[in-house]
């Protein structure tokens, strides 16, 4: 291969990062462009990642929250249930109290002491509404006991799920927080890597491309694409979802928010919505996401090219498709 075309592919690496392995930068790169475009791959990578930990932690806190709501409830209820129990055990015991300092009769006891048959009768009707009362007090008692263990059982149920949400948040937190400093280390690799490249590179980076207007359909996908349209020039950060800083997720959920539509922070999240369509069927609006890893999204501004916030050092721009990266999904958010 001639060192003209190895020179051209060493730039479009530089300008389409694709997914590369990782690589170690400890002394002077032989290739500057080839140095830039891998760590630029690895830090989208990263970024996805910490976005993904962020969502996931999100979830988890929520996840805490509401077990701590049912704890309270369940805690609530218990105490509800144990007072119900002290107090029929308190009726039974009441009535056991009376039946030992001489309510208990029999039929037998009961006429020998009646002054007549009407007395015999009174007495016999109270051993009957004694009995009566003492049947339903033990079975309400019965019934206190079994609620209050229900709901004891319901309030370490709640206590147990709290429990391992919060440990389970901890544990994501401490994942996240690694990710992150990985990042930021990748981050000021990129950087360093940026300026060891050669200036013509570095302008071609850095230009903006094509930013004349482009006619967008009606409808929500218009709206999306005239909203990202708009950003272009706009510069690329990590994490940022705007008004003048984006990553490539971040620009295309709001984008679609700007339409009224809400679709998920991470380009693996948006690999996810709307519905699949081929390559040939690309129209304006889709959502064209990239690597196996699914770390990076543009959308479409027609079936050849798409508007993207690309990697660090260059901003918001018109691409190729075919030329960002390997396709991975591309999915259709309306129609």
């Amino acid at each position: 291969m001639s060192s003209r075309k190895l020179t051209r592919g060493v730039l479009v690496t530089a300008l389409f990062f694709g997914a590369l392995p990782a690589v170690s930068f400890a002394a002077q790169p032989a290739d500057p462009a080839r140095a830039y475009a891998d760590l630029t791959a690895q830090a989208t990578k990263l970024n996805e990642e910490v976005l993904r930990a962020q969502e996931d932690l999100v979830l988890r806190r929520a996840e805490l929250e509401r077990a701590s709501v049912d704890v309270a409830a369940a805690q609530q209820i218990e105490r509800q249930a144990k007072s119900d129990e002290d107090g029929y055990r308190g009726q039974v015991d009441l009535i056991t109290q009376a039946s030992f300092e001489g309510a208990r009769f029999n039929q037998l006891s009961a006429l020998l002491v009646a002054d007549s048959q009407q007395d015999f009768l009174n007495r016999l009707e109270m051993m009957r509404v004694l009995a009566s009362d003492k049947a339903d007090s033990l079975a309400r008692l019965s019934g206190a006991v079994e609620k209050a263990r229900q709901a004891h059982q319901a309030a370490e149920n709640s206590r147990t799920r709290a429990a391992e949400a919060a440990s389970a948040a901890e544990r994501l937190k401490a994942d996240l927080d690694g990710r992150s400093r990985a990042l930021q280390a990748q981050i000021s690799e990129v950087r360093a890597a940026l300026t060891r490249l050669p200036a013509p590179v570095v302008n071609r980076l850095r230009d903006p491309g094509d930013r004349s207007a482009v006619s967008v359909p009606a409808g929500t996908a218009g709206i999306a694409l005239a909203f990202a349209l708009a950003q272009r020039g706009d510069e690329y950060r990590y994490g940022s979802t705007g008004p003048d800083q984006w990553d490539c997720a971040g620009l295309t959920m709001k984008a679609y928010a700007s339409a009224g539509l809400n679709i998920p922070r991470t380009s693996g999240g948006q690999a996810a919505v709307g519905r699949v369509v081929t390559r040939g069927e690309v129209r304006a609006g889709d959502l064209i996401v990239y690597y196996s890893s699914r770390s990076h999204v543009a959308m479409a501004v027609d079936n050849m090219r798409a508007v993207h916030a690309s990697t660090e050092g260059q901003p918001v721009k018109i691409a190729p498709i075919d030329a960002i990266g390997p396709i991975a999904v591309i999915r259709r958010i309306e129609g």
